[in-house]
């Protein structure tokens, strides 16, 4: 697309606005060119303009070494995201002091080429066993052909969840006559303390494409460690009943 004859006045500025709209879940590059002329059709002078060219590449030199125009370009990457379905939360659940191990799947649409779809679907179930031909990673890279990460509502609740929560991903099927993709997540969870808080689990495909799933994590009260009794000695009389504590932490 092509617009010209824009006045743009001095110390003035200029919104240039940029629609998507996808639709299939991959990666779509473009660029914004501008191209600065001014408006009386003359030229900037320029003292130097053989050096001038040679480090700036965007300038459009006139024959007599003036400026003709200066070019601004902006690369623009468009990553569909699909929308997040209004689906209960995938919920780990563990009580404190505990260890749990669950399987979560997530579902993705629109990744195989030609597809338009984009919805997105999350089922929890037990732990599977690992698939080492997976290629994958946790957090973002462009090796990959999937990357993932969990995402809390602020930091505070990342600080708290981030050494109790560990992902992995540990197996993809592929399914290209539904054009969908299954990714299946061992998720481990060893809460300290009883909590509830809520996580967005987030898919982002090399090739193009984010999805999200909610997960919550709810760490329940702990099992009572023993039970201590303490019999009376008489009415009036002190009992005393000793029990050893042993730090885990320094």
């Amino acid at each position: 697309f092509y617009f010209t004859g824009i006045a743009l006045g001095p110390r003035r500025r200029l919104d240039i606005p940029v629609l998507f709209i996808p639709n299939t879940m991959k990666l779509y590059e473009a660029q914004v060119v501008i191209h600065v002329t001014r408006e009386n059709g003359k030229n900037w002078p320029c003292e130097d303009s053989i050096k001038l060219n040679k480090y700036l590449k965007s300038i459009t030199l006139a024959e007599n070494g003036g400026i003709r125009g200066i070019r601004w370009i902006y690369p623009v990457h468009g990553i569909p995201e699909a929308p997040q379905q209004k689906s209960v939360s995938a919920v780990v659940r563990c009580r404190a002091k505990h260890r749990v191990e669950q399987r979560v799947e997530v579902l993705l649409t629109g990744v195989v080429p030609g597809a338009g779809s984009n919805a997105a679907g999350v089922n929890v179930n037990k732990p599977a066993n690992k698939q080492d031909e997976v290629q994958v990673t946790s957090g973002f890279s462009t090796k990959v052909e999937f990357q993932y990460e969990l995402q809390y509502q602020s930091d505070k609740i990342k600080s708290q969840l981030d050494p109790l929560v560990g992902i992995h991903l540990m197996q993809k099927n592929q399914d290209a006559e539904s054009e969908t993709v299954t990714l299946i997540f061992n998720i481990v969870f060893s809460p300290r303390k009883p909590m509830r808080n809520a996580a967005t689990l987030v898919v982002q495909r090399a090739m193009g494409g984010i999805w999200k799933f909610p997960l919550l994590f709810i760490a329940m009260e702990p099992k009572v460690d023993d039970v201590i009794n303490i019999e009376a000695a008489g009415l009036n009389k002190e009992s005393v009943v000793g029990f050893r504590l042993t730090s885990q932490r320094r």
